[in-house]
């Protein structure tokens, strides 16, 4: 059955369709931001972090499509000074927010919209490391036979948005630059692993799709009418996080802080062998041509892990801000999401080139 868009009155309700069984067990509702700062941990944050990690520690961490396990294989990396106990094969913000609750995730990869997310929904964790995006990671992708040319088309027409991932923030971004409205468009409750499903079957009439989908799609369905409209928009931040009683746990925090030049690190290896990385990960493991692995690979951003926060926490309140416009969750101050005890590890891990 398909999703109804999403009228004015009803955005605050959205949440409770991304979130699932878990998060519905937990007791959520529409009012999750008026009662975060009671479910708040009361956890210090404030102790530096050890310098070792304890023998015995062991951290699950988020592993989407096994890259990082397949980054470490080729690269040759040395073995982490804590164990991995769990690489969980996990990437949409509403899902690693049910992970860690769940209690079954202690580190993720996202962008910067599922810790603002998870704020509103009263779940406290932290931002632990920060990449930034400097060129667009997303294209909004049309149904067959579709006669969109432009963001300006959008007006009227049924938009797939996930209001907790990167690719809603996304399309938010792109509606404001085109001077249109949330109440000029429908927006279609959907997670992004719906996207293709919803654009082949006509549910939706656009979905912003991440580079590495759109090859694949416009192979199908390009022949049918179906197109992409490139924009400028860019989702700027790729980050680590983690629960808070993750970070307040010692020897846990230290486990942390070893993984981020690992993450740093191999980010910067699959940037500099693109060429072993197109054929080991895009053609064994997502089953792209040569050809459409290396069109992906040719929009890929550089990675940058900066010293100083200050521009990623800009970012994160105007997304923040954004978001409250549309009434999407309630208006805060982002600083609380980030831990700045870690704030230098990933730039002191990589060579200048990659800091900014």
């Amino acid at each position: 059955m398909p999703l109804a868009p999403v009228s004015a009155p009803d955005r605050r309700l959205f949440l409770s369709s991304l979130l699932g069984v878990a998060a519905a067990a937990a007791g959520l509702s529409g009012c999750a931001g008026s009662s975060a700062a009671a479910s708040r941990s009361s956890a210090d944050l404030s102790a530096p972090l050890a310098r070792k990690v304890p023998p015995g520690t062991s951290l699950k961490i988020a592993s989407y499509q096994n890259t990082q396990q397949l980054q470490s294989k080729l690269a040759k990396f040395p073995p982490l000074p804590f164990t991995v106990s769990d690489w969980l094969n996990i990437g949409a913000g509403p899902d690693v927010i049910n992970a860690f609750r769940a209690h079954s995730l202690d580190v993720a990869n996202n962008a910067g919209i599922p810790p603002i997310q998870a704020h509103y929904q009263g779940y406290d964790a932290r931002i632990v490391a920060v990449g930034l995006t400097r060129k667009p990671n997303y294209l909004f992708a049309t149904k067959p036979g579709s006669d969109i040319r432009s963001v300006h088309d959008f007006e009227g027409r049924r938009l797939a948005f996930s209001q907790g991932q990167a690719q809603g923030v996304v399309l938010l971004r792109a509606l404001k630059e085109a001077g249109l409205k949330y109440d000029d468009v429908k927006l279609v409750p959907l997670t992004s692993n719906q996207f293709l499903t919803a654009l082949q079957s006509g549910q939706v009439d656009v979905a912003p799709l991440g580079n590495s989908q759109a090859p694949a799609y416009l192979k199908q369905y390009g022949g049918k009418g179906a197109h992409t409209i490139p924009t400028d928009v860019v989702d700027l931040l790729n980050l680590l996080w983690a629960p808070v009683s993750v970070l307040a746990d010692e020897a846990k925090a230290a486990a942390v802080a070893a993984y981020i030049p690992r993450w740093a690190k191999g980010l910067v290896w699959q940037w500099e062998h693109p060429d072993v990385w197109n054929r080991e990960f895009y053609v064994k493991t997502q089953n792209l041509s040569l050809a459409q692995a290396e069109a992906v690979t040719e929009l890929a951003n550089k990675p940058l892990f900066p010293p100083s926060w200050d521009e990623a926490i800009k970012w994160e309140q105007e997304t923040a801000d954004l978001l409250a416009e549309g009434g999407f969750v309630k208006g805060f101050k982002v600083d609380s999401l980030f831990d700045r005890r870690f704030e230098s590890i990933a730039a002191e891990a990589v060579a200048a080139e990659y800091r900014r």
